[in-house]
């Protein structure tokens, strides 16, 4: 059986190295091939001697993940559905990875998990339920395969969202492996400034992050969705678990570097959590935080629940800024081929926001 090298660490390929015969240096070699040269072809290996990347041929896949079909959006972005490779008494899965360019930078928006456990009731995602946990090279594999995929309109700054399939915190052991390897300053050398992990509010594992050497640690998002117990039990069941008390005072724990703040997600669903009122309960709630707020209106599907009208949009916005908090609104991106916030469930054909098919996993 061939050795997945995709996923692993520094050591772990030194490591590899040296169970092999040749020098732990080697592994550091073919770190930097993978991660920061982003070769995958051994023959182009050129810092490795001939026998090495015989034997790589021979006994390692290096493979990217593969691409089941793709979708492109009219603003640019693509959405792809990557196939897992399948595993002995696991059913097969499907993940989706979107690749959103602009000017000055491109955003890759990955998956953590296939499918979600979560259930928050406006998102998509939680209609496939959780299929299984990524591994480190899944993970970091769709990263590259995007990078790869678009190499001819890349711009020097690359921002990754942990915002896909998948809620991060629950598949924490791996996540940290993937962002070892992209925070890593040998590996993708991506800062911390631009990484940022999204979570319905899983406390154990923010208080685990806070944990994390700040140089391994990448930005924090907090789906708040609700500015209330009940409301927020209603369309978020992780909610009963680690209601908004515990959830808070987690976020009044977490340390923050000098430069950074906590974002919090508020999707707003017309009719549900887009009233003045909320505005000033969310205000109230994250007065004595360092934070900001994206507010992200609703992205449509077959769910039920309505997007918010743009006077309403406003109207939150506007209170939230008057009493100095940090606001933003965030349309997202790629709504015409499902590739939003919420509408990632494999969706294999689309005629309108309404009618969609997931694809047979």
């Amino acid at each position: 059986m061939r050795v997945e090298l995709l996923g692993k660490s520094l050591d772990e390929l030194r490591e590899w190295m040296v169970s092999c015969g040749e020098p732990a240096y080697r592994g550091g070699q073919l770190y930097q091939a993978l991660y920061a040269q982003r070769l995958f072809d051994p023959a182009a290996m050129t810092s490795l001697p001939q026998a090495v990347r015989e034997r790589l041929k021979e006994q390692a896949s290096l493979a990217l993940p593969k691409i089941a079909r793709s979708y492109a959006s009219a603003d640019g972005s693509i959405r792809y559905l990557v196939p897992l490779e399948e595993r002995e008494g696991e059913r097969a899965a499907t993940i989706e990875t979107v690749f959103m360019p602009s000017e000055k930078r491109q955003t890759i928006c990955i998956s953590t998990q296939a499918g979600c456990a979560v259930d928050c009731h406006f998102c998509l995602t939680a209609t496939l339920g959780l299929i299984r946990n990524l591994t480190a090279g899944e993970i970091v594999g769709q990263i590259l395969l995007a990078l790869v995929e678009n190499h001819q309109r890349l711009t020097p700054q690359t921002n990754v969202v942990l915002m896909g399939q998948g809620e991060p915190l629950l598949n924490y052991e791996r996540v940290m492996a993937a962002l070892g390897i992209l925070l890593d300053p040998q590996g993708m050398g991506l800062s911390p400034k631009h990484v940022t992990l999204s979570t319905s509010g899983i406390v154990p594992g923010i208080d685990r992050l806070a944990g994390e050497p700040p140089k391994r640690r990448p930005k924090l998002a907090i789906s708040l969705n609700a500015s209330s117990d009940p409301q927020r039990d209603e369309i978020m069941p992780i909610n009963k678990k680690y209601p908004l008390e515990k959830l808070l005072d987690a976020c009044r724990r977490y340390p923050l570097r000098p430069w950074e703040q906590l974002t919090f997600e508020y999707v707003l669903l017309g009719g549900f959590n887009d009233t003045t009122e909320d505005a000033r309960r969310v205000v109230r709630l994250l007065a004595p935080l360092r934070a900001k707020v994206n507010l992200i209106p609703w992205n449509p599907g077959a769910l039920p629940y309505a997007q918010p009208t743009a006077e309403r949009i406003e109207g939150f916005r506007r209170i939230m800024a008057e009493k100095g908090l940090p606001v933003f609104v965030r349309y997202s991106r790629g709504q015409d081929v499902f590739a939003a916030c919420g509408q990632l469930a494999l969706v294999e054909s689309i005629s309108s926001p309404g009618t969609w098919q997931q694809i047979s996993v």
